[in-house]
């Protein structure tokens, strides 16, 4: 026999009104009231349904998750690892992920995720650079927003973000402190603020170190950040400069690229180039050589971010706020010290 709300007032001798209240755990019911009705849920180990908590809080209990199609494929986890965070979090939180993707051409005539025109979340979560037609359209909506590894250009919203700016500086400093001087970055779209961030940090550090930023060094054309633009943007490089030494990657993909294209035309990887990449993806460590790279912690982007949009659930008043997650240089084979 199912236990119904009903079942825990009369035990408790109050109306159902004040249990839903004590469910939803609101600021007006005594102490003792609350724990006369929570004393009753636990004896008739009563579960309260969603949909009824949500008649009384006026909340669904969901968020939802939008990344663009070409960030959620089998080649790229970097953003399935955070939407696994967002998972484990909103367990804690007592939310359900609602996921969808849109393509990275959503323009203004296209419509929003169904969860969006139906009203079925309290808040979403977007990762990744998306269109900007996107966000005005949801702002419409009046519905809290938090950004994973994004920046939008307008409005005033919650991010989390990678400790981009010291990344690319750990990652540099780790190749001068190997002796390479010629260091040649390869990012994507510069204009992606994680990307622009990664390459502010490579040039602080080779100026810290009286080091010439040669723009010759630097490739930023890339549409974007994949494998196949890494392989390009290796090659156009290299056919400027034949002394480069080592090569900071702005991610994972890039270097990868990188490194094929080098494997290609006879350059041994770290023989002759050393490369760090910026991720940490879980292949990197069956590549060969093995990967050295930024350490993104994935997890915990996605952790922070339900933490972020359910204070600001909570507290509309909370506008642009910013959390920075700490990453770490992980050194495997791809870099060598040189005389």
């Amino acid at each position: 026999m199912k236990i119904t709300i009903k079942d825990v007032a009369k035990k408790a001798g109050v109306s159902t009104a004040t249990v839903s209240l004590v469910i939803t755990n609101n600021s007006r019911i005594s102490q003792d009231t609350r724990k006369k009705v929570l004393k009753a849920i636990k004896d008739l180990d009563y579960t309260p349904s969603r949909s009824a908590r949500g008649l009384v809080s006026k909340k669904t209990g969901n968020l939802g998750f939008i990344l663009t199609d070409d960030h959620f494929l089998r080649t790229e986890p970097f953003y399935t690892r955070i939407f696994l965070g967002t998972e484990f979090a909103a367990h804690v939180h007592d939310f359900y992920i609602l996921l969808t993707t849109l393509p990275n051409t959503f323009s203004i005539d296209d419509p929003l995720p169904r969860f969006v025109r139906e009203k079925n979340v309290d808040g979403i979560i977007i990762a990744g650079k998306v269109p900007t037609t996107l966000i005005q359209k949801l702002e419409k909506y009046k519905i809290p927003l938090v950004f994973i590894d994004y920046v939008p250009p307008m409005g005033e919203f919650p991010i989390v973000l990678m400790d981009n700016i010291s990344g690319g500086e750990t990652a540099t400093k780790h190749l001068i402190d190997l002796g390479h001087k010629n260091i040649a970055f390869l990012g994507g779209d510069v204009q992606h603020p994680s990307i622009a961030d990664r390459l502010v940090g490579y040039k602080r550090m080779l100026e810290k170190h009286n080091i010439t930023v040669s723009s010759k060094l630097i490739s930023t054309g890339s549409p974007e950040p994949i494998k196949e633009e890494g392989y390009k943007a290796m090659k156009s490089l290299l056919s400027k400069n034949n002394n480069i030494s080592a090569v900071f990657a702005c991610n994972d993909a890039m270097a990868l690229g990188a490194m094929q294209y080098l494997k290609d035309i006879g350059i041994d990887v770290p023989g002759k180039i050393s490369i760090v990449g910026f991720d940490d993806i879980e292949s990197n460590i069956f590549l060969n050589p093995p990967l050295t790279t930024i350490r993104v912690p994935k997890i915990d982007l996605g952790v922070e971010a339900v933490k972020l949009l359910s204070e600001r659930i909570t507290n509309k008043n909370i506008a642009r706020k910013k959390v920075l997650v700490p990453v770490e240089l992980i050194i495997r084979e791809s870099t060598r010290k040189i005389s």
